[in-house]
């Protein structure tokens, strides 16, 4: 099935502000003359725990170990497996074009996922269309995990994680260079900021395969 609409991965150390960016753009983005609202946010922690897609909690950090292979069997329906080349593409196909312009907004192939987890390395390249990676002020990033209750040490380690980048570096090792961006989160606009980007974005990525 080709997808109408891009998938897109919002990852980042936590208390970066995953959440409140996906759930922006979820409820935010509408396609040229429409009022509907097509993306859908995956909040994946979630899904793992409501699902049961893990082999063990782990009580020492406060985590699940998952297992992928279950979340992606579980997700891989709704991400409408292939997105189409851009019509100006040598690899253009106007049949998956017009595939695409059939599915309804409502259609569970439609793709649209927003992806919304600390990590990305686990969705197939062919899934994503997008990477969207939030970056924060390591001492701002502390004391955000504080106030949401974490113990000292997955603070220490998570705030070391950003210092050194590693969820940027993942992004950038398993997907192309121009499917991954940095945004920062820190400040109070910063949030609507970044969504109204991604929005701009998406229009651009259906008007060049001809979807508006």
């Amino acid at each position: 099935m080709v997808r109408s609409f891009p998938n897109i991965v919002i990852t980042g150390t936590p208390g970066t502000g995953k959440s409140t960016h996906s759930s922006l753009l979820a409820s935010t983005y509408s396609p040229s003359g429409s009022s509907s609202h097509p993306l859908r946010q995956i909040d994946v922690g979630a899904v793992v725990k409501a699902e049961g897609f893990y082999t063990e909690f782990l009580e020492e950090w406060q985590s699940y170990e998952v297992n992928e292979d279950q979340l992606l069997d579980h997700l891989e329906p709704l991400t409408g497996t292939i997105a189409p080349e851009p019509t100006e593409s040598e690899d253009y196909d106007e049949m998956e074009t017009n595939q695409a312009k059939q599915q309804s907004e409502e259609d569970e192939e439609r793709g649209g996922l927003v992806l919304d987890w600390h990590t990305c390395d686990v969705w197939p390249e062919r899934w994503v269309d997008l990477v969207v990676v939030l970056r924060c002020d390591h001492t701002v990033l502390w004391d955000r995990l504080e106030k949401r209750g974490y113990p000292l040490n997955k603070i220490q380690e998570n705030n070391q994680a950003e210092i050194m980048g590693v969820v940027a570096d993942d992004a950038r090792n398993s997907y192309p260079a121009e499917a991954v961006v940095e945004l920062t989160s820190q400040e109070s606009g910063d949030v609507e900021e970044n969504v109204d980007r991604i929005i701009a974005w998406i229009n651009a990525w259906r008007q060049a395969r001809g979807l508006e």
